[in-house]
């Protein structure tokens, strides 16, 4: 079996950086010795995720999450330890040993590796074609007349395929196999370019290495009809998971917390022309979950743009309609028909500024798709009738009545219909560990941190779920003896307040959470005449933890 040798493991350690490596991900706030933001692991609003530089450690106080830059990249990028480690040694340049591989995972990893290489040096060599040859002339002049300035273009690496066997030739060589570049999507069994006379744009992951490309035609007499084409999919290249402009967009999307969807590559240079960082391209497709999983580590909110032809309009129906199922905060910028953009950045400024809800964009779509009124009212109550209140759904409803031309009243139909049932609701063993460790959490701070006991004070027994917890929450208060079953617990929570570093403000921020916890449950049970009052206090809560952030 192969494995990396232990010294490269302790120099890979010794040189991870657990903030720098974070930050690719997350955008935090300094707060004291430590830095907050919103956790890349589970859904929230409210920041509760820790990162620790001194010990080199995370902790999410929401979901539990936690330990250090190796554990973290294995939750993040979904791979295994000796991946991990991989992924570490090549953000922080650590050269890994390997020691008694079989022959079978070091042919895989070679091969992995001189793809790679090989798609790589291909970059180099169609950027070279396009800025220093004849040529290219033709694809620079396009690229002139649509106004994109030589600047983006490079750093976007753009280049173009001169076409015939050029680029096999000159990778023959170096080195590289027939074999190799057909696996790499370069060339064709004939022995040919797979890519010729077009302006290639590099399509790259996460990380920034290159994975394929997609050409767009720039000649009438092509003998492919097709506007765009991609690199064949194959094990490197699977176009589903790659967002265009993520690896250079991936801090403005964390910075800014949000990620702006377009649809075309040139969409991308354009609008990073004019100064519009957190813009990616799914590239004439809906968003995929994979795409998603991605964007989900930077930010929770979603500006969809596509085009406003039928097809722009279904990809944006698809992603959306995935995307709010994943907990993002979605909105939509509507485009004038006839434009993307690319056209006018300037005015796409002005469209960002007022983009459209996901309710109201999709009864917009519902009423513009039904054959009379009646149908258009059906449809639209029973989508409306399925989603949560909330502001956006407000605006929802009153819009129906306007296209509808129904009076305000009847607004009440397309409301959220709340079900009542005495069957207990099924929580998820995660969701109920999650809250056992917030009730823990707050009770080690409590311990760690006497003067915070006035707070719990002001919590009952309601807010622990835990008979036990209840129990310590008795004893910090002086009000009960510990017995044989509590001593060890409590020597635990003072352990882990350590451990964790609970500061005073994080167990504060952990006690506020239990009370927002105890609202949202009497939200759901409330009578109408209670739920004002129930949303004033859940609003003043968490009005008081954001001003830990």
């Amino acid at each position: 079996m192969s494995r990396i040798k232990d010294s490269s493991v302790e120099a890979v350690k010794s040189a991870a950086e657990i903030l720098p490596l974070v930050e690719d991900y997350v955008r935090l706030r300094k707060a004291g010795g430590t830095y907050k933001g919103l956790c890349p692991f589970h859904q929230e609003r409210t920041p509760s995720f820790t990162v620790t530089p001194a010990r080199g450690t995370f902790k999410c106080f929401g979901c539990g999450e936690g330990g250090d830059a190796i554990s973290f990249v294995t939750k993040m990028e979904q791979v295994d330890f000796v991946g991990a480690i991989e992924s570490l040694a090549k953000r922080f340049g650590v050269q890994i040993e390997y020691e008694e591989i079989s022959p079978e995972a070091e042919q895989a990893r070679r091969r992995k590796d001189r793809l790679t290489q090989l798609l790589e040096r291909a970059t180099v060599f169609y950027e070279r074609v396009l800025w220093d040859s004849e040529p290219g002339r033709f694809a620079r002049e396009y690229l002139e007349s649509r106004g994109l300035h030589e600047e983006v273009c490079r750093a976007f690496r753009l280049g173009y395929a001169p076409g015939g066997p050029t680029l096999t030739i000159r990778a023959a060589g170096e080195g590289f196999t027939r074999a190799e570049l057909l696996a790499a999507g370069l060339a064709n069994r004939r022995g040919n370019d797979y890519f010729g006379r077009r302006l290639l744009f590099p399509l790259a992951d996460a990380r920034g290495a290159v994975r394929g490309f997609q050409a767009r035609k720039l000649h009438d007499d092509d003998a492919l009809q097709a506007k765009y084409v991609n690199s064949p999919e194959s094990d490197v290249f699977k176009k589903g998971d790659l967002l265009y402009g993520l690896d250079t967009a991936r801090m403005a999307i964390a910075k800014q917390d949000r990620g702006i969807v377009v649809e075309g590559n040139t969409d991308v240079l354009a609008l990073r022309q004019a100064g519009f960082e957190p813009v990616v391209a799914s590239m004439g497709t809906a968003l995929t979950e994979r795409q998603l999983r991605e964007l989900n580590r930077l930010t929770k909110r979603l500006f969809l743009c596509f085009d406003s032809d039928a097809a722009g309009q279904e990809a944006t129906l698809r992603g959306m309609e995935l995307a709010v199922t994943q907990g993002f905060d979605v909105k939509i910028v509507t485009l004038p028909k006839g434009t993307d953009p690319a056209d006018d950045p300037a005015a796409f400024e002005r469209w960002l500024a007022s983009p459209v809800s996901y309710p109201v964009h999709r009864v917009r779509l519902l009423h513009e798709r039904a054959s009379d009124k009646t149908a258009a009212a059906a449809a639209i109550q029973a989508f409306l009738n399925s989603l949560p209140d909330s502001p956006e759904h407000q605006d929802a409803r009153r819009l129906v009545t306007d296209l509808l031309d129904l009076p305000p009243e009847s607004q009440a139909a397309f409301a959220p219909i709340r079900t009542h049932s005495s069957a207990a609701t099924v929580i998820s063993p995660r969701l109920l560990d999650a809250g056992t460790r917030l009730e823990r959490g707050a009770l080690a701070g409590v311990a760690a941190h006497p003067k915070l006991k006035r707070y719990l004070e002001e919590l009952g027994d309601e807010h622990f779920d835990d008979a036990v917890h209840r129990r310590v929450r008795a004893h910090l208060l002086g009000t009960a003896e510990p017995d044989g079953e509590l001593t060890p617990l409590l020597a635990e929570l003072y352990a882990m307040a350590d451990a964790d570093e609970i500061t005073e403000e994080t167990a504060e921020q952990m006690l506020l959470r239990l009370r927002e916890r105890r609202l949202h449950r009497q939200l759901s049970e409330a009578k109408p005449d209670h739920l004002l009052e129930l949303q004033q206090r859940l609003a003043e809560v968490r009005t008081a933890i954001r001003e830990f952030a």
